[in-house]
């Protein structure tokens, strides 16, 4: 049974959102100030957090951002609807995903279960051996990567992505494709998921000799990771 943390200071949303996330199976904690998400992925005492943006005292990318520093726990941004700057922001700082508020509980349920489905297992079709491609060495068993023979601290969303272009190495993916064997589903008009998570993956893996990105794109069309 996997153990949500919902911060949320909304009672009466985190209350139907506690209802069906049990009658789905999921073991469920709601709290109402951030510090206790904090400490709870201080602690381990999770496995997912989800994570409202707005809330009195701390809002939820100072909280997430605190997280980052002491946890790669999966963390699902609850952020109103249309508000792209809250969105990006989140996924910036390490969010594995976004849902837009007000939301439904199914909607929820399903996000969830994504990303607890991409923290435990390898991209779609993916063997469990060592992968290397040029610089980059990847262990899909125990999800870790490292970059000339460093560790790199990835969320597991990152960690999937990167999966991803390592299998295709030099060759060019595109966001459909990513989308589908990333995530598991198609991927949507105007979703920029995608294109910030590969930013926050760009910066960890540093630039080539020559100044330009590890990972390159081609516009409209989709991702290559360079192995020399």
């Amino acid at each position: 049974m996997n153990r949500v943390l919902l911060i949320d200071d909304d009672v009466e949303l985190t209350t139907l959102l506690q209802e069906y996330l049990t009658e789905e199976g999921y073991e469920v904690v709601t709290e109402t100030d951030g510090r206790a998400a904090i400490a709870a992925a201080a602690g381990n005492s999770a496995d997912i957090i989800v994570l409202d943006i707005m809330m009195p005292r701390m809002n939820g990318i100072e909280v997430l951002q605190r997280i980052r520093k002491v946890s790669r726990i999966p963390v699902l941004m609850l952020t109103a609807r249309g508000d792209d700057i809250d969105r990006i922001s989140g996924l910036n700082l390490g969010a594995d995903d976004y849902v837009p508020k007000p939301c439904s509980p199914g909607e929820l349920a399903a996000r969830l279960r994504a990303i607890l489905r991409r923290a435990s297992q390898p991209a779609a079709g993916a063997s469990t051996d060592v992968l290397k491609a040029g610089r980059l060495v990847i262990h899909p068993g125990r999800r870790s990567a490292e970059w000339d023979g460093q560790v790199l601290d990835l969320t597991g969303t990152e960690f999937t992505l990167l999966e991803v272009l390592a299998r295709n190495a030099g060759q060019l993916v595109s966001k459909q494709d990513i989308s589908k064997r990333a995530f598991g589903k198609p991927l949507t008009p105007f979703d920029r998921r995608i294109d910030v998570h590969i930013s926050s993956v760009r910066q960890k893996l540093g630039l080539r000799d020559d100044g330009q990105s590890w990972i390159q794109s081609v516009r409209g069309q989709g991702y290559q990771l360079l192995v020399d």
